[in-house]
């Protein structure tokens, strides 16, 4: 990492689950890293952001191990380079910031560092990297700084900011005071009065954030400090002590550091601003047809106005509806008034209690390698779609419970089973037994598509032995 005296250090975190936008958003394939407004997810929208003018220096990410493929290969697809640092266990705000903050301090204490998260859009770029410019000088000042979205309604989803004294010579002010989501009439109280919304964007200089941590959540910063020390490289990711790190409160920065500090400042900033926390949110911010519908995928809409409808690889006909959200994923169908979007959460966790593996997994599972997609499956059998990336390679591994019939479709793969290597083409099948040890690869430079069928007493992907792996699974 590289000094940033003259420039500010951008950390991306990837907390949460999203679960409000399900079926879409789901723990195996959280809701920074899903495509909800065009070809990009918002954590690569994010990361392009922060990667746009040369005020920024190289960024981090702060995430869990989970999807730590996803967000490599995302940050590989737009061409931008990041640290990438794991948390262990998820700690919320609080332990992720302190981090930063240490990870920054180590190369440069006076080092100024930019706190966004990975799920916010933000349409104007150029705005924004000019409020990042603008909250520089107060953030050396020593004020410990964010970006206070100037609201464009009176809304109860975000937190609110009211601002207190001018800071001399900046656009900046002190914080009056933190406010929690209000209800409806005290939002637009608050709106009345010129308060801010909480956009939750950070910056600040490394050492005063430590010295505020210090003095407020000295657990906190002592667990962050001692994971990150004891950190361990794990192929191109750095990996939190996790015994260390799991010593950390889980708690908000918020919570922890500004609504108690008496440094905290705030810039009002104009650009359009919203973190899609429900499919609501998301029918605000997306682009709408001539009756107000937000339509994307295999969608037919006849006599509907004003709704969300979004599939993928089903034909999906909304008629006659107003103000609904509809989303058909190949698993899970949910059906929503639009301004009752926020109880989708409630859902997902009822469907956890009743263990559906729906509430947290994606039909299609992605891997290091490439992914994989189940078609069907019954009781002594399952069939899969794999898709293996050019240079990909599976974990050498064996089974106990089942056979397998690969059937390649596209491109050719290269099979080892036992000690013998083989090449597969287009059209031709290979038959790996029970018990037998194996490995599949793409040697070639397009993609390779098969077709697997699993036979056997069972077919769970805890019946993987793995011997040799490439990404240290």
């Amino acid at each position: 990492m590289e000094a940033h005296t003259h420039r500010i250090f951008p950390v991306i975190l990837c907390g949460g689950s999203g679960t409000r936008l399900w079926p879409a958003s789901r723990e195996s394939r959280p809701k920074p890293f899903i495509d909800l407004l065009g070809s990009h997810s918002t954590f690569q929208m994010t990361a392009q952001r922060v990667a746009a003018s040369d005020i920024f220096s190289r960024p981090a990410v702060i995430m869990s191990g989970a999807a730590r493929f996803i967000a490599a290969e995302q940050l590989a697809q737009i061409g931008v380079e990041a640290d990438i640092v794991l948390e262990p266990v998820q700690r919320d705000s609080a332990a992720a910031v302190a981090v930063a903050a240490c990870y920054a301090a180590r190369r440069d204490p006076e080092a100024l560092v930019l706190i966004v998260a990975s799920d916010h859009v933000i349409d104007d770029v150029g705005s924004f990297v000019a409020s990042c410019e603008a909250a520089m000088e107060p953030a050396r000042q020593g004020h410990i700084m964010t970006l206070g979205v100037v609201p464009q309604r009176a809304t109860t989803s975000y937190g609110y900011i009211r601002p207190g004294e001018p800071i001399a010579g900046t656009a900046a002010f002190t914080v009056g005071r933190f406010v929690e989501k209000p209800n409806q009439a005290n939002a637009e109280r608050y709106v009345g009065q010129g308060f801010l919304w909480n956009s939750g964007n950070l910056i600040f200089r490394a050492d005063v954030m430590l010295e505020e941590l210090e003095r407020l959540a000295p657990t906190i910063l002592a667990a962050a400090r001692q994971a990150l020390e004891q950190a361990a490289i794990d192929l191109d990711f750095i990996r939190l002590h996790e015994e260390a790190f799991k010593r950390a409160l889980r708690i908000s920065i918020d919570r922890a550091v500004m609504e108690r500090t008496k440094r905290a400042g705030v810039l009002p900033v104009t650009f359009s601003w919203s973190d899609i926390g429900t499919w609501d949110a998301l029918w605000d911010v997306a682009p709408r047809d001539a009756d107000g519908n937000c339509i994307r995928g295999d969608v037919e809409v006849v006599g509907s106005r004003n709704s969300l409808v979004h599939s993928d690889d089903i034909l999906t006909a909304v008629v006659g509806l107003e103000d609904v959200v509809v989303v058909a994923k190949p698993d899970a169908v949910l059906v929503a008034s639009r301004r009752s979007s926020e109880l989708v959460k409630g859902l997902v966790a009822t469907l956890r209690a009743r263990r559906r593996s729906e509430a947290s997994d994606h039909i299609r599972v992605y891997r290091p390698w490439g992914w994989y997609q189940r078609i069907d499956r019954g009781s002594r059998f399952q069939v899969k779609r794999i898709m293996v990336k050019p240079g990909g390679r599976l974990s050498l591994q064996k089974h106990h419970h089942r056979a397998e019939h690969w059937v390649v479709v596209h491109g050719v793969a290269e099979v080892t089973v036992g000690d013998s290597v083989s090449l597969v083409h287009e059209n031709q099948a290979i038959y790996i037994p029970i018990g037998a040890t194996h490995r599949l690869a793409n040697p070639g430079h397009i993609p390779l598509d098969m077709i697997e069928v699993q036979v056997g007493s069972y077919t769970g992907e805890d019946d993987i032995i793995r011997i040799e792996d490439d990404y240290g699974r």
